[in-house]
């Protein structure tokens, strides 16, 4: 939910020195302007009286549609003052803990940040459950402090300009500030934004998930974590028995399920054919069942929990909507496909770019934002969904393989001789990339669980040849791989099973920078939904990465095949078919194979010609010609993906006016 914009005058630079107070106004109004998608329902703004803060808020209301829960919040002493994206759990709570100390204005989840800041200090990050990005300052510490949830759900960027911080929601809010954009090429080259916090803009950073930025006396900023995943040490036996964690988990699920149930607005949930989705489902019905609301709907009846899908059509490969259909009777609710034919695709192409700011050759992204516009229509602003489950219960093709590399010395070995490792490789192989040819000391370093494979596979650019002189002399694996510092290298090299190393860097780069924001917040909140995913409350991962690698992938010695998330199955058995408990794990993937006069290839086309990509500067036209040929004609899929990442890139170069990267140092 919302929007956010802020600002602060680093020293050396006072605002009311060389800005005038009128054109700052102007420019955070219009910095919200650009994302009022995300807050259609109010829009306030708070300068300090020298104007060398500014905090801006554009409001999606959930918690207290009343006036009182508009942003910024400021404490009775006026001293403290704050925005926040994002619902806040267990609001209640504290607010019931600090009422005798803090005098609240409203029933906003949000409100408790300045309450629990004035109580702890910046501790309070402990305290905040659920997802959220968050500014503060503290005029009398002369303390401006920013944040981001644990997971990375909400997106905050940070930039300077002009001697002044910038910090927002979206990078288009950094545009009326002056702010020039300029492609990163040495970032695209090594395709650190899927992993980094340097964006493909230079200059242009974002907070890592459990980070937060800190700037006292108007000095530079400096960042700082709070939170991180961990995990046991694998030779440490685990205390519970299978029993005992099917429980606890299954327990676990229900509350983080049933605190995102609590809205003054319609909720609903988007079901596809897999697990995830579907146990979200099961457990909500479940909930409604022992007297839960569902948001504000108090009648109890289970057919008004309404489902939504994505139809891409059954002869493209990737239609779950039968299955989901068969879900959605079995717990007797509706479920609404949204149908995403190449037209409908073709129609969103630009539109979803602008809204996610994330460039990925898929055309998932177009259908994440189609099936919140139907939600949309139909009155829904708060949706269930599934992200976060596959990356903390070994759901990924990528960590099969894993879970053998190493025994599982902290769960008693299985009553069946295991596998060797020629046969282990040959699960799953058609759907992970070949190894990224690294050194040696990389493998070591990541104890041969590395991910990167993957995430070099996301897109192979035809780079323009003066761009090699941008060619980092080091490995890319290995920069990866350093991103991660030092002390959880030392984990995953020493102290961690393989599983949950890759689990660990499939969380901090590809679920944070490509699922929550392209097929995540980014897109969903272009039609004012604000997406939950109950799999990512910190109370549920910290548990669940306790439980032993060999409980999350099984080995059935029966069919001889791996079980993604067998104890997640366990434990959500009660609420899913006997169809979602036995089927396979399927990526939320769009169709990738278009007629070369089709809808989709005419959009590319348009994009795509010579004029857009000598504007961009450092893509090679003739091999983007040949690109979106064999894309589009011949069905091959590399260049069908690096066409389509072309365009996207165009899109952002025209919509935010990035300059052309010329071959000048």
């Amino acid at each position: 939910m919302c929007g956010l914009t802020a600002i602060l005058c680093l020293r050396g630079g006072a605002c009311e020195n060389n800005v005038d107070p009128q054109v700052l106004d102007r420019q955070m109004d219009e910095s919200l302007e650009l994302v009022k998608h995300r807050g259609p329902d109010a829009r306030g703004q708070w300068f300090s009286p020298d104007h060398c803060v500014g905090l801006g808020h554009a409001r999606f209301s959930i918690i207290d549609l009343s006036p009182a829960g508009n942003q910024p919040f400021h404490d009775q002493e006026e001293t403290v003052h704050a925005v926040v994206n994002g619902e806040l759990y267990d609001h209640e709570k504290y607010r019931e803990e600090l009422a005798s100390e803090y005098d609240f204005k409203s029933n906003s989840d949000c409100e408790i940040v300045i309450a629990l800041y004035r109580h702890y200090g910046i501790s309070f990050l402990s305290k905040l459950r659920g997802e959220f990005a968050l500014v503060l300052w503290d005029a009398k510490r002369k303390l401006f402090f920013a944040a981001r949830d644990r997971y990375g759900i909400k997106s905050l960027y940070y930039t300077v300009v002009n001697n002044k911080l910038l910090v927002a929601t979206e990078m288009k809010s950094f545009l009326p500030f002056g702010w020039q954009p300029e492609w990163s090429v040495e970032n695209l080259l090594r395709k650190g934004w899927l992993w980094d916090t340097q964006l493909y803009f230079k200059g242009v950073h974002r907070l890592d998930p459990g980070q937060y930025l800190i700037s006292r006396n108007y000095g530079a900023p400096e960042i700082g974590t709070y939170w991180d995943l961990s995990y046991p040490d694998k030779t440490t036996p685990c205390p519970l028995t299978e029993e005992e964690i099917i429980l606890k988990l299954r327990k676990l699920l229900l509350e983080s399920v049933k605190l995102r149930l609590r809205a003054d607005v319609e909720v609903g949930i988007y079901l596809s054919g897999g697990l995830d989705s579907s146990a979200i489902a099961g457990m909500t019905a479940h909930l409604i069942k022992q007297g839960e609301l569902l948001g504000n709907d108090s009648s109890g009846d289970i057919s008004k929990m309404s489902c939504y899908t994505i139809r891409f059509g059954k002869d493209t490969g990737v239609d779950e909507s039968d299955i989901a259909q068969r879900t959605a009777d079995w717990i007797g609710v509706d479920l609404h496909p949204v149908t995403m034919d190449e037209q409908e695709i073709a129609s969103r192409f630009e539109d979803t770019i602008w809204f996610t700011e994330t460039p990925i050759p898929d055309v998932n992204g177009m259908g994440r934002v189609a099936v919140g516009e139907l939600a949309h229509s139909h009155g829904k602003k708060v949706i269930l969904t599934g992200e976060g489950s596959d990356e903390h219960f070994g759901g990924y093709p990528d960590m099969l393989s894993k879970i053998f590399l190493e025994p599982d010395l902290s769960y008693p070995p299985p009553p069946f001789e295991m596998p060797d490792s020629a046969k282990l490789f040959e699960v799953g192989r058609e759907a992970i990339p070949p190894p990224y040819p690294s050194p040696a000391s990389t493998k070591r370093m990541l104890n041969n669980s590395s991910i990167f494979s993957r995430v070099n596979s996301f897109y192979n650019l035809p780079f323009a040849p003066w761009t090699a002189k941008y060619a980092i002399d080091d490995d890319l694996e290995t920069a990866f791989a350093e991103h991660f510092g030092a002390q959880t290298l030392a984990n995953i090299s020493e102290k961690w099973h393989p599983l949950h190393s890759a689990s660990y860097q499939w969380t901090k780069s590809i679920m944070v920078n490509y699922i929550l924001r392209y097929i995540g917040d980014g897109a969903d909140m272009a039609h004012q939904i604000e997406t939950r995913p109950p799999f990512l409350d910190h109370h549920v991962t910290e548990f669940a990465n306790q439980i032993p690698p060999s409980l999350k992938i099984r080995y059935d010695p029966v069919n001889k095949v791996l079980r993604e998330k067998y104890i997640l199955r366990e434990a959500m058995k009660p609420f899913v078919t006997d169809e979602i408990m036995n089927r396979t794990k399927r990526a939320y993937l769009g169709p990738s194979s278009y007629k070369e006069d089709g809808p989709l290839c005419q959009a590319v086309q348009r994009l795509v010609t010579e004029e857009n990509v000598k504007r961009l500067g450092f893509v090679d036209w003739d091999q983007v010609q040949d690109h979106v040929t064999k894309g589009f004609r011949d069905g091959d899929q590399k260049c069908f993906r690096s066409s389509l990442f072309v365009a996207q890139l165009v899109v952002l170069s025209q919509r935010f006016g990035v300059k052309t990267a010329t071959d000048i140092a």
